[in-house]
C-alpha cells in the first residue's frame, strides 16, 4: 500500500468523522488540539480507515505506537513528566515536536495533543507494513 492512498484514506477519514474542512486536514494539524477530536472521534477515525484500507488499529495499539512499548512507569516520572527516553520515543513516531523544548514540562496526559494528521498516516504506514509481513 503506497503512501499517497493512505493520505487520503486518513484525511477522509478525519474529514468525515470531524466534519472538518477539507483544507483544515493538513499534516502538521493535531487531531486533538487543532482539529477538536475527542477519544469518541479518534475512534471513529480509526474504525473508518479500519472500512477503507482494511488495516485494524485499536486504541490501545494507537497508545502503544505512540509510548514504543515503554513501560509507563519508564515513561513518566512520578509528577506525570515525560522521562528522557518517553521524549526519545516521542521523537520517533513525532518527529515535528521539539524534545528540548518539552524536556521536564511535557506531561503524559498532554502527549496525544501534539499527535498529528501526519503522525496518523506514520501509524497506518507502520500497522501496514506490519500487515505484509
Amino acid at each position: 500500500m503506497d503512501r499517497n492512498t493512505i493520505i487520503e484514506a486518513v484525511n477522509e477519514a478525519v474529514i468525515d468523522a470531524l466534519g472538518a474542512e477539507t483544507d483544515e486536514v493538513v499534516p502538521e494539524a493535531t487531531l486533538l488540539d487543532d482539529l477538536g477530536a475527542e477519544s469518541i472521534d479518534l475512534l471513529d477515525i480509526l474504525f473508518r480507515l479500519e472500512r477503507s484500507l482494511g488495516i485494524k488499529i485499536q486504541a490501545a495499539e494507537l497508545a502503544a505506537y505512540v509510548q514504543g512499548g515503554i513501560p509507563d512507569e519508564e515513561f513518566g516520572d512520578e509528577n506525570e513528566i515525560v522521562s528522557a527516553a518517553g521524549l526519545a520515543q516521542l521523537k520517533k513516531v513525532m518527529p515535528q515536536i521539539d524534545t528540548d523544548a518539552l524536556t521536564g514540562k511535557l506531561q503524559a496526559t498532554q502527549v496525544m495533543g501534539l499527535f498529528t494528521v501526519d503522525n496518523l498516516v506514520g501509524l497506518v504506514e507502520h500497522r501496514a507494513a506490519l500487515a505484509a509481513v
